[in-house]
């Protein structure tokens, strides 16, 4: 057997020696080859991008991967868990790791009050890529040199596509040289070779720039096609520095208090600055841990609830002075948008089923200013629609009385017929229901 080292050029030649001899021919046939090989390389980067995007997707809601959110901190869990392959399981169905007996697995079910998603669509590979994403972005930051804000690590897919860019400019020299001593060895031989034509008016050169034109722009359009409208890491200044973390984390108002629409009707809604008033009619200065921007600057709070006192029209040296008709409304910046030909409703997920804040805008009480964590993309809705199971077992004590309608779903139950409903089986993929 050859050596590792040895075996890449001894595989190009066996292959080159199948390849026709024209020149034109097997130029392109070797560099498609070596591209081709080389392009292997990638294979790990690209397992890396492909787990972000599947963690940014189903895991960055209730996981972070140096923090504790709604689930424990992810860095380090392959170290934590014995067997791999119960760990995949746990992350495909956490239900059937946990019927295996596993103490680990069952001490990881009672870790939250949240019970954990199930993602049966995910792959072994799917669970594997989004492990390595973890792996790499749980390593130590790099220090922080002279006050200066560390650059995040580039993906390593660039790396590899300069590498894969530089051993095809070799591979193209090589075939060059290659052609060159044939023609010296030709001439000596006294073969004649018909003129070689200018490259651009080369119909094979030609075919081959407009093949991978259309590929590389129709991937570019399809890839930018795809992405618009959705803006997963939005997070614009507000004109006031409003910190969820200290109103809903440190001093543990509802958001209901705020948001009251969320549980009745179809927006959320946006507090007006009488809300605020009730609270800041009686708080005038902030005396809380201290708070720094995404900039890495300290607010003042203070000066910030003097801006709230500027809107609603009062001194700040008397704010139970409030008087709602001198009131102005605060210009926030919206987060959080959805096409205007999608149709959904707060109230529907929130009241009648009992879905979190925190499944779709993350963990709100560890963010100051508030961005968007989840794509909200329509992929992500029907993936939570298929896995989310509802709260059929009602009684005049718990449950929700909302899905007692369903008659034919209460018996299967009885019957053993069905274990679970999904939103899935009352609607929730039918296209009517979010575009009517």
């Amino acid at each position: 057997m050859c050596p590792v080292e040895e075996f890449y050029p001894h595989f190009i030649r066996s292959i080159a020696s199948m390849i026709p001899h024209q020149p034109i021919v097997r130029k392109l046939s070797l560099l498609v080859i070596t591209l081709f090989i080389f392009s292997t390389f990638k294979i790990v980067a690209q397992d890396v991008a492909a787990g972000k995007a599947i963690f940014s997707t189903k895991c960055a809601s209730c996981h972070a991967i140096n923090s504790k959110v709604i689930g424990p901190a992810l860095a380090g869990v392959e170290d934590r868990w014995v067997d791999r392959k119960l760990l995949i399981k746990w992350v495909q169905n956490f239900s059937a790791a946990v019927a295996t007996g596993d103490p680990y697995s069952i001490a990881m079910a009672g870790f939250s009050s949240t019970e954990m998603q199930k993602f049966p669509e995910l792959k072994d590979a799917d669970v594997e890529s989004v492990l390595a994403y973890i792996k790499t972005a749980g390593a130590p930051p790099p220090p922080v040199i002279d006050g200066e804000k560390p650059q995040e690590n580039n993906n390593n897919s660039i790396i590899f596509g300069v590498i894969s860019l530089i051993m095809a400019i070799i591979a193209l020299i090589m075939m060059q040289v290659n052609s060159n001593l044939k023609k010296l060895s030709d001439d000596k031989e006294g073969i004649r070779r018909p003129e070689p034509v200018v490259f651009y008016k080369n119909k094979v050169y030609i075919a081959l720039a407009a093949i991978i034109f259309f590929i590389i722009g129709g991937y570019l359009i399809a890839r930018d096609a795809i992405g618009l409208g959705r803006q997963v890491g939005y997070q614009p200044v507000q004109p006031i520095y409003y910190s969820h973390k200290v109103h809903a984390g440190l001093n543990q108002i509802n958001c209901l208090y705020c948001h009251g629409g969320a549980m009745d009707g179809k927006q959320a809604s946006i507090p007006s600055v009488n809300v605020c008033m009730n609270c800041h009619k009686q708080i005038s200065e902030y005396k809380g841990p201290a708070i720094y921007n995404e900039a890495g600057e300290m607010v003042n709070g203070t000066n910030e609830i003097n801006k709230l006192y500027k809107a609603a029209g009062v001194d700040p040296a008397n704010p139970q002075a409030f008087d709602p008709t001198k009131a102005k409304e605060i210009a926030w910046v919206r987060i959080h948008n959805l096409p205007d030909h999608a149709y959904f409703n707060h109230s529907q997920h929130v009241n009648a089923g009992k879905v979190q804040c925190q499944t779709c805008h993350g963990e709100i009480t560890n963010m100051h200013e508030v961005k968007q964590v989840s794509e909200l993309s329509m992929s992500w809705c029907i993936n939570c629609h298929r896995q989310t199971n509802v709260n059929f077992n009602y009684d005049s004590t718990h449950g929700n009385k909302f899905y007692s309608i369903y008659e034919k779903f209460h018996n299967d139950m009885k019957a053993g017929k069905m274990d679970s409903v999904k939103v899935e089986n009352i609607g929730g993929l039918e296209c009517q229901k979010c575009h009517y």
